[in-house]
């Protein structure tokens, strides 16, 4: 038998079998933290941040998440929800950069049913996703395996973010 080690899960099946701390909102302790490295909080704008999921579908799977602890999108402001999408979008410009997806998951899931873990701190998923990056671990072994450890993806998106964004006079990469 083949055994696939990954004891930072446990943390993850602690809080959802109800032996973690399920009353503290894991989203305002990241907005609060005073170590953002600590924290995988790697950009904060006014009214958001984007933080490294602890337990990602992919690698490079990020949360982008106002600041405001609402679980609703009719209980933001306007340029909340709009700091929302422009944060997205510039997570994504920076992981074109140094990830290089083929593509991305976008999403919102709103209660429990739909899927969120969290539905009183509504969130957007960012999962990048490369051509092949499906094969028979989920399928057939139902595990999913995660190439990169959270601090070094966590130094490279920092260090991409101080960098700034590409020069813009280098050829745009082909469609």
């Amino acid at each position: 038998m083949d055994r696939l080690w990954a004891p930072w899960r446990m943390a993850y099946i602690d809080g959802i079998s109800g032996s973690g701390k399920a009353d503290s909102c894991f989203l305002c302790a990241a907005r609060d933290a005073k170590d953002d490295r600590q924290a995988l909080v790697f950009m904060r704008q006014p009214h958001a941040f984007a933080v490294l999921n602890r337990f990602p579908y992919n690698n490079g799977h990020t949360l982008v998440v106002p600041n405001a602890h609402e679980g609703d999108l009719a209980d933001l402001a306007d340029d909340q929800m709009l700091a929302l999408l422009a944060l997205a979008r510039d997570v994504m410009g920076v992981f074109r950069q140094i990830l290089r997806p083929d593509g991305f998951n976008l999403g919102i899931n709103f209660g429990r049913t739909a899927g969120a873990g969290l539905p009183e701190h509504l969130h957007l998923h960012i999962v990048p996703r490369w051509n092949g990056d499906t094969n028979f671990m989920p399928v057939l072994g139902e595990t999913k395996v995660i190439p990169q450890a959270l601090e070094d993806i966590y130094d490279r998106i920092v260090q991409a973010v101080a960098d700034g964004p590409p020069d813009a006079s280098q050829d745009p990469p082909p469609c």
